[in-house]
């Protein structure tokens, strides 16, 4: 059958923008994504291979027992010099000789992290070994010196992303940073969608939104409605929580390390997502708290529309057998020097009829189950297989769309 190019008008591409909601539910040191239990499976008690609350990039591994080796990635030394992005030049043409195998490990997973800082912008010191006077080094909570710059562009949203603002200096202050990968949210977090909701022993008792779609985390619910607890970074994935009223007169141990008990506030939300905080590392109070995060994201999609048309007189030929009239010889002649097929096989007669035991008089007409679509070399590059197979009569014009989203 011969191919049919596409016109400039057959072919459309557009951006199809999704708004993927994640919902994440904290308690005893666990996370729990979209309400998704741990899923065993034949082989392993946990069939994703990854803990509970992270998504598996690529998903393999998928339940591996004991004893049966990991998928893991693996680039030889060769001319072509590839090699994994973290190793360096130096390291490839020292560490490694012609042949070498350059590895990694699978599966790889991501999920939200918590970071409580105590006083966000302490600093390490250092005593001068010969004056003795003591100076500062490194910080203590390197992620939010890395945020300083950042929070302040974004100052002209809202006076509550600065650093130091009539509302408070950041680097004196406790502040909670909840870090959320983008594998979550695409290309930023939908404005108007966040939702941190604190629960004390199973009841509601405080959440933040941002109802002004500012970045602003406003108490919606508990006893201080209208106060902001912190700020949401869009584009980057962060919660920057600064909130330190309490939220009811209870006190829990929220602090790993430590037994003794604080009220519920903020700074502590979220604790136990990968911090460390858990009943076995605070004590049992701990119990009492558990957390959820709710948002949307933006994925832009790029979409590619295709339209192919069977026009009349046009696609009437099937190389399927049964296009074909049942028992007929295929080959007239077969011999080491001649091949030649039976000219007289006849076309099957597809034609439905109105009348019990009656053929109807003999139509061109195919069924379309499958589409493939072809290169400018005329490689096959896909195909497109329709869910039911479609009646094509030589007096029709049909017109297929497909859809691939790359």
């Amino acid at each position: 059958m011969s191919l049919k190019e596409f016109r400039e008008s057959d072919v459309l591409l557009n951006t199809m923008r999704t708004h993927p909601r994640s919902e994440f539910f904290i308690y005893d040191g666990k996370i729990y994504y979209n309400n998704t239990p741990t899923q065993s499976g034949s082989f392993a008690d946990n069939v994703l291979n990854v803990p509970s609350g992270h998504i598996s990039l690529y998903e393999i591994n998928i339940d591996k027992g004991t004893g049966n080796d990991l998928i893991y990635p693996f680039i030889t030394k060769q001319s072509s010099n590839a090699a994994f992005r973290t190793v360096s030049a130096t390291s490839y043409s020292s560490d490694f000789v012609y042949g070498d195998v350059m590895s990694g490990s699978y599966p790889m997973s991501a999920s939200i992290t918590r970071e409580y800082m105590a006083v966000a912008g302490q600093r390490n010191t250092a005593i001068d070994p010969d004056t003795g006077a003591s100076f500062n080094t490194s910080p203590v909570y390197p992620h939010f010196f890395a945020l300083k710059n950042r929070l302040d562009f974004y100052g002209s949203r809202s006076q509550h992303y600065r650093v130091s603002s009539s509302y408070g200096d950041k680097s004196q202050q406790a502040v909670n940073l909840i870090s959320i990968p983008s594998i979550f949210y695409g290309g930023k977090i939908e404005p108007g969608t966040v939702s941190l909701k604190w629960y004390f022993t199973g009841s509601l008792a405080a959440e933040l939104q941002d109802t002004k779609q500012n970045g602003e985390l406003i108490e919606v619910s508990g006893s201080n409605v209208g106060l902001v607890g912190g700020v949401v970074l869009y584009d980057e994935g962060f919660i920057v929580l600064t909130g330190s009223w309490n939220i009811n007169s209870e006190s829990i141990p929220l602090i790993a390390g430590s037994g003794t008990g604080v009220n519920p506030k903020w700074i502590y939300y979220g604790a136990g997502a990968n911090d460390g905080v858990s009943v076995a590392t605070t004590g049992a109070g701990n119990a009492s708290a558990s957390f959820g995060l709710d948002f949307q994201g933006t994925n832009e999609i790029q979409v590619m529309t295709m339209f192919a048309h069977a026009r009349k007189g046009e696609v009437n030929f099937s190389n399927n057998p049964t296009y074909y009239t049942y028992n007929q010889s295929l080959i007239e002649k077969s011999s080491s020097q001649i091949y030649e097929e039976n000219s007289n096989r006849t076309i099957k007669n597809t034609v439905s009829s109105s009348f019990s035991d009656y053929e109807s008089s003999f139509q061109r007409q195919v069924y379309v189950s499958k589409i493939g679509i072809y290169d400018e070399n005329k490689n096959l590059i896909g195909v497109a297989t329709l869910g039911n197979p479609v009646l094509k009569k030589e007096d029709e014009d049909l017109t297929f769309k497909l859809k691939i989203d790359i």
